[in-house]
């Protein structure tokens, strides 16, 4: 059987980056060849802060796998009905946050691997193969290689826990939310702080021992960005539909409000 292409994945194990941005306010599915052809391999479809639903979160995974591009879902922490229905039908990948412990992130594989990983219920042939008709084993087997189960440490508590989170089997990246996590450190927005710049260090050596992969989410400006990812972060959010559209016409119409009239 032909493993399942998962861009997001492929980047990782390539050593590369493996860039996504958010997707909150967008209900089109052209997001996702828009995306694609911007250079990024996977789309964070928010469906914890924002108000994407679950047929549009599907919609554009279906054609985020035509395009090329992972879809990846970030659910409200314990909703795995929606986490595992979003990997029935499109989905290369669930982001589970405020992951604080290695019995939450067992937690996670086991409701969204299927056995003998997890716990996984067997719920058909979805679209990851064009809708053909595959064994089922086959399927399964496919389909835990190829799926991310991203894990977020959001608090001092998740950090202090990198180790024993990063040992759990099936748990493929750790990812820093990194305002939740200056926010429970009483250091809003203090992203350059020596503390986060400590749990960044932690997090990445964690991962990195047990063959996993460290993430970063929340920081948006390039050169602290620049940062974290010369200390090993790899899977790395970079923005947000939202704030690409509105930095985009502001510079635009900045741009022609500059221009001389005639």
């Amino acid at each position: 059987m032909t493993a399942l292409h998962n861009p997001a994945r492929a980047a990782l194990e390539s050593g590369a980056l493996s860039l996504g941005f958010t997707v909150r306010l967008v209900r089109s599915v052209e997001i996702a060849p828009a995306a694609k052809a911007a250079g990024y391999d996977w789309l964070f479809l928010d469906c914890e802060h924002g108000t994407l639903s679950l047929d549009a979160a599907a919609q554009i995974s279906v054609a985020a796998l035509s395009a090329g591009i992972a879809p990846i879902v970030r659910v409200p922490r314990g909703e795995y009905s929606m986490a595992t229905r979003m990997l029935d039908n499109g989905a290369l990948g669930i982001v589970v946050p405020h992951v604080d412990t290695a019995a939450e992130a067992r937690e996670v594989v086991e409701k969204l691997k299927y056995p003998p990983v997890g716990h996984r219920s067997m719920g058909g042939i979805g679209p990851h193969y064009g809708l053909r008709s595959l064994s089922v084993g086959d399927a399964a087997v496919a389909l835990n290689a190829a799926n991310l189960t991203v894990v977020m440490l959001e608090t001092p508590a998740a950090i202090e826990h990198a180790e024993a989170i990063a040992a759990v089997p099936g748990v493929d990246v750790l990812l820093i939310g990194t305002n939740d996590l200056c926010a429970e450190m009483g250091i809003p927005g203090q992203f350059e702080h020596p503390r986060v710049t400590a749990a960044y260090e932690q997090a990445i050596a964690a991962a990195r021992r047990h063959g996993k992969y460290a993430g970063m989410g929340g920081i948006y400006t390039e050169t602290i960005m620049a940062r974290y990812i010369a200390m090993g972060a790899r899977f790395n959010l970079s923005g947000a539909d939202g704030a690409f559209m509105q930095a985009g016409a502001t510079g635009r119409a900045a741009a022609l409000r500059r221009m001389p009239l005639g």
